[in-house]
């Protein structure tokens, strides 16, 4: 057709569109990377410099979208120099390249914005003829628009003639959604199987197809397209709504299980049966699970049917503990409650007071007791243990069974010492005399967003 034509860009795609031009055309290829123009020069395409290559009549981009506003911004100036050309890019985004486009040229340039519906993998199986390209006239004349849809149209391609925001809020419900559940089941491990159903190997296909691009493409469908963000947050919705549904508010007709932060003896206990019997719920069952994110993994499994932890004191401030928990989950308040507590010293029944080096106990207890023990203990070293042991009762019990040593103190209610058979050395070791913990009583969501009972 006597057109001097470049391709920049010569990935996966980028090679697949330069099969399809290099036919008709006099067309010249470039890529930043070295080996990526050793492959086009293996194709027998025209490689040169970057110079020569923007010479060029139209400037076909096929670059990652999100190198392609500082490739634009790079290329400018040797773009306007000399004849006008014409620029098409073939973003997998439409609003983003005319954006760039816009702010780097103005009406200085004629530009095309399309976006070729299929790749490699596609056109491989498929072949190319009856596959849709979408084209945004943008600021090109109608000659050069009819021009290259005509072309496009004599390669057996679908043209579909649609606007850069109606393009990428189409593309956000199709092709990242689609991108976004096969990058879901590539994390998951979804694998096949010996007894796969046609939807599960139609599953498989979405998952290789998808995890076969790079994952920066899938990155920059899901970030510059300003449509997906709208449609990850309702796919979030519609998945917290679908798993809610399988799973009831309560599970368990016959008794209320409740699992609770802290272990046998621990405030958090005196607190649940607290709550509980100004309820007047009698048919219970506790689950003794030591932490926030083990009470509110287990109440999204279903395991439970209502939660409970601390989540403030009047001296030592936020639970941190349940706040990084929270953050994780979704679940609904049902009632912030509180307590009194008092806090008592014990060790090992064959322990000492001068054999004791160390005091183990919640963050929060050092917290509330901060200047009694500087007081009373200023030599212990004070620590808290890691995962369930951080929990005050596990770490009691945890003594009393030899897990920690015995020159190892903990803290916690009287009631601890009396399950564990512990030594109380010193009682009410509070600094504040009306010390008072909040508790959240916690539930499942309903699909209407209310508590369902207690």
């Amino acid at each position: 057709m006597g057109l001097r034509v470049a391709l920049i860009g010569y990935g996966r795609f980028g090679a697949l569109w330069a099969s399809i031009l290099a036919a008709d055309f006099d067309l010249y290829v470039w890529d930043s990377c070295p080996d990526a123009r050793a492959r086009a020069v293996a194709a027998n395409l025209n490689v040169t410099s970057l110079e020569d290559t923007l010479a060029s009549d139209v400037l076909f981009y096929a670059v990652p979208i999100s190198h392609f506003e500082s490739t634009i911004h790079e290329h400018r100036s040797a773009i306007l120099h000399g004849k006008k050309r014409t620029i098409i890019d073939l973003l997998s985004v439409k609003v983003h390249p005319r954006d760039v486009l816009t702010r780097e040229f103005g009406d200085q340039i004629q530009a095309i914005l399309t976006h070729p519906m299929f790749g490699p993998d596609s056109v491989s199986s498929a072949g190319l003829q009856g596959q849709r390209i979408v084209v945004d006239k943008f600021s090109a004349s109608d000659e050069q628009v009819e021009f290259w849809c005509a072309y496009f149209r004599a390669k057996q391609l679908q043209v579909v003639e649609l606007s850069a925001e109606e393009h990428d809020r189409l593309a956000a419900e199709s092709q990242g959604l689609t991108h976004f559940i096969g990058r879901i089941l590539g994390t998951l491990n979804f694998n096949s199987t010996p007894i796969d159903t046609l939807g599960a190997s139609m599953l498989q296909e979405i998952k290789s197809q998808v995890c076969r691009d790079s994952w920066q493409l899938f990155v920059d469908l899901q970030t510059f397209n300003p449509f997906t963000r709208e449609m990850r947050v309702r796919l979030g919705e519609a998945t917290e709504n679908v798993y809610a549904a399988l799973l009831p508010n309560r599970r368990f007709l016959d008794r209320l299980v409740v699992g609770i932060q802290g272990g046998r003896g621990s405030f958090n206990e005196e607190a649940a049966r607290t709550f509980l019997t100004q309820h007047n719920i009698a048919d219970f069952e506790l689950k003794y699970l030591f932490t926030t994110e083990n009470v509110l993994r287990e109440l999204h499994a279903g395991t439970i049917d209502r939660g409970q932890f601390a989540i403030h004191n009047s001296l030592g401030g936020i639970v941190h503990e349940s706040v990084h928990a929270m953050s994780r989950y979704q679940f609904t308040i049902s009632e912030e409650f509180g307590i009194p507590i008092s806090h008592a010293f014990m060790i090992h029944p064959s322990a000492t007071i001068d054999t004791i080096e160390e005091i183990m106990t919640h963050p929060q207890v050092l917290r509330q007791c901060k200047h009694s023990l500087e007081t009373r203990f200023p030599s212990l070293k004070q620590t808290s243990g890691s995962g369930e042991m951080i929990d005050s009762a596990r770490a009691a019990e945890a003594l009393s069974q030899g897990e920690i040593p015995p020159t190892t103190a903990v803290m916690g209610s009287r009631q601890i010492a009396e399950i564990y058979g512990l030594q109380i050395v010193a009682t009410d070791l509070q600094d504040l005399a009306n010390n008072i913990t909040s508790f959240l009583w916690v539930e499942r969501p309903t699909s209407s967003g209310r508590s369902a009972n207690r």
